[in-house]
Formats: C-alpha cells, structure tokens, sequence
C-alpha cells in the first residue's frame, strides 16, 4: 500500500511539528501526527506535550474533532499501545473512528509497542515505513537512539581554532567563537534534556550552562535543561555558577563516561550536550559515547594551547574515529560542521563499569 499525495503532505508536515517540541519531552519521543479527514482534507494536528501531557495523536485527534471519523491519522511514530502517565494512542485512535493509520518509525520501546498490530486486528488500515529515513534522523533521533541503546544520545559540542586549538598558549579563550556561533550554541542547549561538564572546567570556566536567548521578555526560555557535572575528586565550589538557581543541577561522584550516561537514562534523560574540555572528550570519545560531534570552527591560527580533544587511547591511524559529515554551514565568521562518529556497535557494555579517564 502507498500513501496519498495528502498523506505524504501531512506526513511532511508531522515530522516539522516534531521539530517545535524537540528537547521537551523526554522521556517521551518528540511526535508529530497529523488528522486528515475522510476526503483528506487537514482536520487537526499536534505534537508531543511534556511529561505527563497529551500525546501527539490525542492533540490532533481533539483538533480534528468528529471530522477524524473515517479520516487518517499520520504519525511519525507507531501509536503506543501501552498506558503510562497517559493512556494508550491507539485506545484514542478507535474512539476517534479512524479508518486509516499512516506512520514512518516502528516503536522500539517493547512496553509500546504492538500499536501497529492491535489497530490491524481492529480493522484499521496501517501504512509503516512512510518517510522512515527522514523521522530516524528528525527529532526522533535522540529518543530512538536511548531506547535501542539504553543510553541518551550524546552530541559532544566545542568552539576551536582551524588548527583545533580551544585557547591561546596564556590559555586565553573568549571569544575564539563568533557571536552568531554562540547564539547557536544556546539555541542547541535548548533542544537537549542534560548539558554536562567536568569539574576541570567548572573550574577554569566557572560556566553557568543555562539557555539564554537574548535580554529580550519575549525570549524567555520555558525550559532549561539539567546541569551535570562530573566530579570525581569533590573539586567544585560551593559559589560556582553551575550551581545557582537558575536551573537544576546534578553533581556526579564518577569519572566514567557509561556509569554517568546510565545514571542520566534512569532520570529520563535521552539526550546529554557534552561541553567539557579536551580530558572528558578524549574519555566519551575513548568509550566509544560520542554520537554526534558540532564543531564551531573559528577562521583563526594559534599555533599552540589547549588541543579540543585529550587522550581518547587513540595509538594508531587505524584506529582513529572515522566521521560522516552531515552538514557543513556558514554561520557568522565561523563555520558549523555536524558530524556523526562510525562506531562498531558497542553498548552493550557495562554500565557499572567505573573504569575510565579521570576528569
């Protein structure tokens, strides 16, 4: 079965209002679903609330109203099939009468899923797969990633010179970035669950990792992400910034880059900004817990000073972290470079392992 040129429009439509809830709902997947209704026409739509809110399914189904009856719901995820804070979608799907069910990804979650099956066996239609590329690697992305895994997506960011320094020699280092860069940076920060940090550069840096978009009321963030920082050896200040009130802030007592990922995964969080310094790179790379790397490369030489990643027991070109580039953008001064690493699938390992780079 094929869907519909209105059933591929919706489903287009469904993946970008994924992107408005992106970073707000964890543990929950950031959705999007849109109702057509029986002549496929746009009935209703909605995206996924924070914890505890509606579904996106139940938001376009109450937009849409009767008119979903015989209609089609597009979703970029399998209707759940299971009742958490909130009951099932699929429940709300034959309440609502659809007729039809068009969605791109399989729900990987096994206390989910089974949403496709039950919908078939009510003598709904269902459509799988549609535009699946394109939700896999969407706002989806993250969520997927830690529930296959059962560890968050990390996307490790840093700001360096074209010969990969983070500072001068006198250890010199704002602004290497350009204005427009950081700016960016917060609107990434805005679209994670966790930014985290080692002690070495709380106490470098004293940074106060919180969200800001600008001195404008209208800017306000709804949200800021938790803080985190690895503290091995109680080296953080009581008076540090990443400890004010102006968001919540976890202090872990490890070095090890998996333990610290399963504590994260067990609080709800599926995707963790790694801002440390080159030691605590060099030990996620090392650990293979790299899944995404943004590089904000300034058009600048130092020729020496800190290097943007440490150790990461790399000895032999062989070994090196191979990168699939993905995007490649001018922004401001600097050029923004996202990139993914090509790892050998390795997650299995154990979370309560305390090996690791001390950071």
């Amino acid at each position: 079965m094929q869907p519909t040129d209105a059933e591929q429009a919706a489903m287009h439509r469904a993946l970008v209002l994924a992107e408005t809830v992106r970073g707000r709902t964890s543990p929950n997947p950031a959705v999007g679903a849109v109702v057509l209704d029986a002549d496929g026409r746009l009935a209703g739509e909605g995206a996924t609330d924070p914890p505890g809110g509606p579904h996106a399914e139940v938001s376009a189904l109450r937009q849409a109203g009767p008119a979903a009856a015989g209609g089609t719901a597009v979703v970029t995820l399998e209707p759940c099939a299971h009742t958490g804070r909130t009951g099932p979608c699929v429940d709300a799907l034959l309440k609502a009468g659809v007729a039809r069910v068009v969605y791109a990804v399989d729900d990987p979650n096994p206390e989910a899923a089974g949403g496709a099956a039950r919908l078939r066996e009510a003598g709904v239609e269902v459509i799988a797969g549609i535009d699946e590329h394109a939700a896999e690697t969407g706002a989806l992305r993250p969520w997927l990633h830690a529930v296959r895994t059962g560890r968050p997506f990390v996307t490790w960011k840093y700001a360096a010179t074209l010969d990969g320094r983070t500072a001068a020699a006198d250890l010199t280092s704002r602004w290497i970035s350009s204005p427009a860069s950081r700016a960016d940076v917060h609107l990434l920060r805005g679209e994670v669950d966790a930014i985290l940090v080692g002690s070495g550069t709380v106490l470098a840096d004293d940074p106060q990792l919180t969200v800001r978009l600008g001195d404008d009321p209208a800017l306000a963030v709804e949200r800021q992400p938790l803080r985190v920082v690895l503290d091995r050896r109680h080296r953080v200040p009581d008076d540090a910034r990443v400890l004010d009130a102006s968001a919540e802030t976890l202090v872990l007592d490890t070095a090890a880059p998996r333990f610290a990922l399963k504590a994260l995964f067990d609080r709800g969080v599926r995707h963790v900004l790694l801002e440390g310094g080159p030691t605590l790179a060099g030990a996620f790379v090392a650990a293979h817990c790299v899944d995404e790397v943004v590089a904000y490369l300034a058009p600048m030489l130092l020729g020496a000073g800190p290097n943007v990643l440490g150790d990461a027991d790399i000895g032999t070109l062989a070994d090196a972290a191979t990168l699939d580039i993905e995007s490649v953008a001018r922004i401001g001064s600097d050029v923004k470079l996202v990139a993914r690493p090509r790892w050998i699938d390795d997650d299995v390992a154990d979370p309560d392992d305390e090996s690791g780079t001390e950071v």
